[in-house]
């Protein structure tokens, strides 16, 4: 079984984010382009309730799994890493077939109720049985993950990408003429062919690198697997209520957004088109940043618990902090460029330049969001899995009650959703770090912080003049362009040249490192 470093295992999972991302992008504009605001809004509605039954049904097993197989590796116990995994999919399995049937029953309630347009049923309903498909496939990331070997994952999420992005425009415009609920709906389905054709390739793969049969035995694993399901359950509990508090958070946005323009006076149709342009527009642009953040969460879970399992507290500090630093220095051009290029750049994607005003007011505080993973992943691999719940049961309470006051002020309206959004990526994000202050004395670097805040406002000031210079002699796409690439490369020289990024870091980079 191939194993990677923390830092190697990171960067493989960053190129594949990185292409997913473009990819997954690509089909966000593809259905914004079809579909309009109105389709978006609908098919984002849907969104939140697919993820909150996913999270229902995988217990937050991922991360207990990638804990526990990687402690179990340590020590060379085989045995306990297949009745991680026999137990592990059983719960699963059970799981994944009572949340299905649930959601399909109340998919009209919830449609008609609770997101008040009653159109949001045929997306609920074509995106369904995505659920047993992504339990399935989630266990064995886990299982992949706590050996350290991220190629696999990797893989998958290109795949899964590919085969969406092939199917989307098919589909929405095949539906399209039937009405706009059923191009949603449309765009549901290729999502759940994609995540299919991933599960297809990870349990492939998994028949290949297995060292074990895990037929074999299989129900006397289940029968004894009681002190395993119990070790699974302390982490995976308090781990689903940290996912479940962000799945409900996100269930209920578009309900309290919809009644709360309502009292604003915001018609329905309205209200839900400009939901679209809030989730579907800007907060996709925000989140893009966030498959680098991921990529080290995912890595740094087997590695933290590897280290603290051996009590080296001294790698446990390094490691964190390493991956806070990547995601600072990641986090910090994507900053940059949304918030100098908002404007071009909703107008050239979506040909919606009006929406820019949202990205430039949750565009800085969208930093606290990048240190959130790397965060929380620490907090699960250090046994904080329940301090890290409760910070996100704060934060979401928070977050929804803003949203709800702000957004039913007329002169705020969806703005105000924004702003509630905002302050709850502020507030989880300074919670866990006061949590792992207290439990490790985790100190950041101020230096380092401070270096990077020096080259996003010197690239920022660069990219902006260059892009005022360049508007008599471009076009909007040639100017955005060449603007954000100085804007980049401005960044990253900057970067280096500050020695925010260490060459010996570098040099452990896959393709990249053989370079230097």
């Amino acid at each position: 079984m191939t194993k990677q470093t923390f830092l190697k295992g990171a960067v493989i999972l960053i190129l594949a984010g990185f292409i997913t991302r473009v990819l997954g992008f690509i089909n966000k504009i593809i259905v914004a382009r079809i579909m309009g605001a109105e389709g978006v809004g609908l098919y984002m509605m849907a969104v939140p309730t697919m993820l909150l039954v996913m999270t229902l049904t995988q217990l937050g097993l991922p991360v207990a799994i990638s804990k526990l197989v990687a402690e179990a590796d340590t020590e060379g116990d085989r045995s306990k890493i297949k009745q991680i995994l026999v137990v592990s999919l059983t719960v699963t399995g059970i799981l994944s077939v009572i949340f299905t049937t649930c959601m399909v029953m109340i998919a009209p309630v919830i449609s008609s109720n609770f997101l008040t347009d009653s159109r949001a049923f045929y997306p609920l309903i074509a995106i369904s049985p995505i659920v047993p498909i992504v339990a399935l496939s989630s266990v064995i990331r886990g299982y992949f993950q706590g050996l350290q070997n991220m190629k696999p994952t990797a893989y998958s999420q290109v795949i899964e990408q590919i085969v969406r992005i092939t199917f989307v425009a098919t589909l929405t415009s095949l539906f399209l003429p039937y009405g706009i609920e059923y191009a949603a709906a449309g765009a549901m389905i290729s999502v759940v062919l994609g995540e299919l054709a991933s599960l297809i390739f990870m349990v492939t793969m998994f028949k290949r690198r297995k060292t074990f049969r895990v037929r074999r035995r299989f129900f006397s694993h289940v029968a004894g697997g009681k002190k395993t399901f119990e070790d699974l359950m302390v982490i995976a509990i308090p781990t689903t209520g940290s996912r479940l508090i962000g799945s409900l958070s996100l269930f209920f946005e578009p309900i309290v957004v919809a009644q709360s323009l309502a009292l604003a006076g915001v018609a329905t149709t309205l209200a839900t088109a400009q939901y679209g342009e809030l989730a579907g527009y800007v907060i996709p642009m925000i989140l893009l940043p966030t498959f680098i953040t991921y990529s080290l969460s995912v890595s740094l879970v087997p590695a933290i618990s590897e280290a603290a399992i051996v009590k080296n507290h001294e790698l446990i500090h390094y490691r964190l902090g390493q991956a806070l630093r990547f995601a600072l220095m990641s986090g910090g051009v994507a900053v940059v460029i949304l918030y100098v290029f908002a404007e071009p750049i909703m107008d050239l994607v979506y040909d919606a330049p009006t929406v820019a005003g949202y990205l430039k007011i949750m565009a800085p505080f969208s930093l606290f969001l990048y240190f959130q993973g790397p965060l929380q992943a620490a907090l699960q691999a250090l046994n904080l899995a329940k301090s890290a719940m409760m910070n996100s049961l704060i934060g979401a309470v928070v977050k929804t009650a803003t949203i709800f006051i702000l957004a039913s002020r007329p002169e705020l309206g969806i703005m105000g959703a924004a702003l509630g959004v905002v302050l709850g990526f502020i507030l989880v994000t300074i919670l866990h770090f006061a949590t792992l202050v207290k439990a490790i004395s985790f100190t950041i670097n101020l230096r380092e912080i401070v270096k990077v805040i020096m080259a996003m406002i010197a690239s920022g000031v660069i990219g902006y003049t260059l892009w005022e210079v360049l508007t008599s002699y471009y076009s909007l796409l040639w100017q955005t362009v060449l603007s954000i690439i100085a804007t980049s490369v401005t960044y990253f020289i900057l970067v280096f040249a500050l020695k925010i990024v260490h060459r010996s870091e570098i040099r452990k980079f896959p393709y990249i490192g053989k370079f230097f």
